[in-house]
């Protein structure tokens, strides 16, 4: 539950945490680095490709693809904060973390978790001038460290008792670390559900709105092949969009138990993962016009 005990007079108030390892197997540890280590090269480089064709081909210069070119340059970040810990944890079963940098963890992945998601519904904006992009990526950015930096704060001003306190997961996420706290976290909790609730509520109602739109606009065309072939590019997109929040949502806004954590550490993969990866094959990859400037570019480097 939220309320923890208080920490005995005699108990030392910890300074370090430590991962719980996800096997002690070596084989199994080989096995889950080396997928890991895989899965993360695959999303720097389909990030990566993103960004190099929107900033080097002219006829990419327009909102949507900065936005897209955004979103792949927060995937990246936000994956590196959490997967070189996470490899190195793989493979050391007492794998331990400092409180600073623990700290320093929490606020970098909240602080990028939070920029994607709510970048998310920016995406979809079709009449936008570089002035309000710019104010938009911009204002997304201070929202997303304020949030983050009051909940980092307000969570390591806790104490943390005992020897190495184990976290049930690979990252300094919220949940997981709150739940170590020998101290009453009501407040703690509250205060993560509402910033749950403006992080990742507000911008799946404005995605929501937008497809409600789009299909209404969709319905209009009056080509079969063309409804289909819409229909199939907003599924797809649409399809991204539950599993991230839904992802998210489970991990945030439900409350909180030991029998979750388990579950929370596995959802957390997918987000971690899963969704970085698929962000560039379902936005931009999959997009003609990105498509055939990638094919220039890759064509002129060949070639040069």
């Amino acid at each position: 539950g939220p309320v923890k005990a208080l920490c005995q007079p005699n108990e030392s108030t910890a300074s370090e945490f430590v991962f719980r390892a996800f096997s002690t197997v070596p084989e199994t540890q080989h096995l889950l680095f080396a997928l890991f280590l895989l899965l993360y090269l695959m999303i720097i480089c389909g990030n990566v490709s993103i960004m190099w064709v929107v900033c080097t081909d002219h006829s990419l210069r327009s909102p949507m693809y900065f936005f897209l070119a955004n979103l792949s340059f927060l995937e990246i970040c936000y994956t590196t904060t959490v997967v070189p810990q996470l490899l190195a944890s793989v493979l050391d079963v007492h794998r331990t973390i400092t409180f600073a940098s623990c700290g320093a963890q929490m606020f970098f992945f909240l602080a990028l978790g939070g920029m994607v998601s709510i970048c998310h519904p920016l995406c979809y904006s079709l009449i936008m001038t570089w002035q309000l992009c710019v104010k938009l990526v911009a204002g997304s950015l201070v929202l997303a460290l304020l949030l983050s930096l009051e909940l980092t704060v307000l969570i390591f001003t806790l104490p943390f008792c005992g020897h190495l306190p184990e976290i049930n997961h690979f990252l300094c996420d919220v949940p997981p670390v709150l739940h170590l706290a020998c101290a009453d976290t009501h407040l703690h909790q509250t205060v993560l559900y509402s910033v749950g609730i403006l992080v990742l509520t507000i911008p799946f109602l404005l995605i929501c709105t937008s497809y409600v739109l789009i299909v209404a606009a969709i319905l209009r065309i009056r080509s079969s092949a063309g409804q289909r072939q819409a229909f199939s590019t907003c599924s797809s997109h649409l399809m991204m969009v539950l599993l991230q929040y839904g992802c998210c949502s489970l991990v945030y806004l439900r409350p909180g138990s030991s029998s979750s954590e388990d579950e929370n550490r596995q959802i957390a993969l997918i987000y971690t993962f899963v969704t970085p990866l698929l962000n560039p094959l379902i936005y931009s990859l999959r997009n003609k016009d990105i498509k055939q400037a990638l094919r220039k570019a890759v064509r002129q480097t060949v070639m040069s």
